[in-house]
């Protein structure tokens, strides 16, 4: 593979800040010197990517690490410094936190019934739903994202959370916090809008839709344009596909799991891919151009 210049810089710029990211990145480089300059290498088709990551932190940033996805890779940092490099993503987060305290876990029907996707009225031991039509001509447009931050008991809500904390900040570090905003509302419309299609009317929630379609992007951005923030361990795309198909043949719901929102799964995960595919490609463009 090329090795390619993507910093030239006088040599009086502390570079070691940022050479230590690189390793912490686990990002193959070396740094010369040349008439009186230093100039840092890297392999082609991570030039790009270097370059908008030296534009972020160009003194480094302790607080960035990649994801242990083996033994050999070094501790991650505090808490608190994942947090502050990885903040749309733990936002997103605090918000269903917080929904989750306003809505009893789902037990409040009266706070629950503003947040999800069809609004409803408990009628004895019936839920009456209002047309989606009616509330989306009274303004409430919010419903067709909500959803996402509603969850239902505390194994919902961890599971959720535990995954879209390690997929999310991935993408915040690898393409920023708007892009992860932009695709965490995307990914819930399209899995929201999926399981009222094929659901029908009915309550359903949590960030599991989001979930599939970061894994999705995730895994296609990879395989076109690979950087080492979004590699993660091989088992992982494997055991949330065979979770996928565990769902959609009704063990999950026999096992006392509940039901599950399967085409919100699918509708993300084909929406996620579907970005991933796009960012990829023109990552992948950006690289070769």
């Amino acid at each position: 593979m090329n090795v390619v210049e993507v910093l030239r810089l006088p040599l009086s710029v502390d570079l070691s800040g940022f050479v230590g990211l690189l390793r912490r990145l686990q990002v193959p480089h070396r740094v010369s010197e040349e008439a009186g300059q230093q100039v840092l290498w890297v392999s082609e088709p991570l030039a790009d990517d270097v370059r908008q990551l030296y534009q972020r932190f160009p003194e480094g940033n302790d607080d960035i690490q990649l994801p242990a996805a083996d033994p050999a890779v070094p501790a991650r940092p505090s808490i608190a410094g994942q947090l502050r490099a990885s903040k749309a993503t733990a936002a997103i987060l605090l918000l269903c936190l917080l929904v989750a305290g306003l809505t009893g876990l789902g037990d409040n029907w009266q706070t629950l019934s503003w947040l999800t996707f069809l609004d409803f009225r408990v009628q004895g031991d019936y839920l009456i739903f209002t047309p989606l039509a009616e509330s989306l001509g009274n303004g409430q447009w919010w419903r067709l994202i909500t959803p996402m931050l509603v969850h239902f008991g505390i194994l919902h809500l961890a599971m959720n959370g535990l995954w879209f904390w390690e997929l999310g900040r991935r993408i915040e570090l690898r393409q920023g916090a708007l892009s992860m905003l932009g695709l965490s509302l995307l990914f819930g419309l399209v899995s929201n809008v999926a399981q009222y299609l094929f659901g029908g009317p009915s309550l359903f929630g949590g960030l599991s839709g989001v979930l599939y379609g970061l894994l999705g992007h995730i895994w296609l951005y990879q395989w076109l344009a690979p950087n080492p923030v979004y590699r993660m361990p091989k088992g992982v795309l494997v055991m949330m596909l065979i979770w996928l198909v565990l769902c959609m043949s009704g063990l999950v719901s026999l096992l006392g799991f509940g039901q599950i929102a399967n085409a919100a799964h699918v509708g993300g995960l084909l929406v996620g891919c579907l970005s991933g595919l796009l960012g990829g490609a023109l990552a992948r463009r950006k690289l070769f151009a």
